[in-house]
């Protein structure tokens, strides 16, 4: 059966860094879709400056015309904060045990994954692909931690789709897009332009609920 591709975040907002990342992973991995899950209540960061019903609006709005992609309201949806071995649970209960999954990452949340909750699981939930900046190297990295290293090191490399439902991991070199959620409300705040750094449709949807001004 086709992959299924899990991408979580805050989106405060999401931006066309977001974007690309899935599309080029779901190119690499041959993914069916890309379930785009904004987080509810993250617990292993502050608190997002958006409500989580507005940031799942804005990923609606620039998903829309990606037959591919599409916004999961599973973790806003919880009256409790959400650790993302919750999420892939609830996925695998639901799509079965078969179901091969990708959960998809940026290097910096992958770098940081032995601070999540129960993180040596989501190595048993899903296959676990990582964008890379290219020439980064990221197991050759002083910034890996050694539990990380050692985690990876003992799962099955990947280097496309052929894949089993969960246990493989992929290092994914891309082309770095400099864009960052901060930089954008920082811009907005100042009321400056942040036109080409996410789709016309979120920053309308921005300007429309004067998200992200300055107090």
């Amino acid at each position: 059966m086709p992959p299924i591709g899990v991408f979580g975040g805050t989106f405060d907002p999401v931006h066309f860094g977001h974007l690309r990342l899935a599309e080029e992973m779901a190119d690499a991995l041959g993914l069916d879709r890309v379930l785009f899950i904004p987080a509810g209540q993250p617990p292993h960061r502050g608190a997002p400056r958006t409500a989580a019903s507005h940031r799942l609006e804005m990923v609606r709005h620039a998903i829309a015309g990606n037959p591919r992609f599409v916004a999961d309201a599973c973790e806003v949806q919880r009256p409790h904060p959400s650790y993302t071995v919750d999420t892939l649970t609830a996925l695998r209960a639901e799509l079965g045990n078969a179901q091969p999954l990708w959960l998809l990452l940026g290097a910096d949340a992958f770098l940081d994954l032995p601070s999540w909750h129960d993180w040596r699981r989501l190595f048993e939930l899903a296959n676990i692909a990582v964008a890379e900046r290219i020439g980064a190297r990221l197991m050759q990295s002083d910034a890996i931690m050694e539990p990380l290293k050692s985690e990876v090191l003992q799962r099955q490399p990947a280097d496309g789709p052929a894949t089993g439902p969960a246990g493989s991991v992929l290092l994914r070199a891309m082309p770095p897009l400099d864009i960052s959620a901060t930089a954008i409300r920082n811009i907005l705040a100042r009321h400056g332009s942040a036109r080409y750094l996410l789709p016309d449709a979120v920053l309308d949807y921005i300007h429309t609920h004067q998200l992200y001004t300055s107090t």
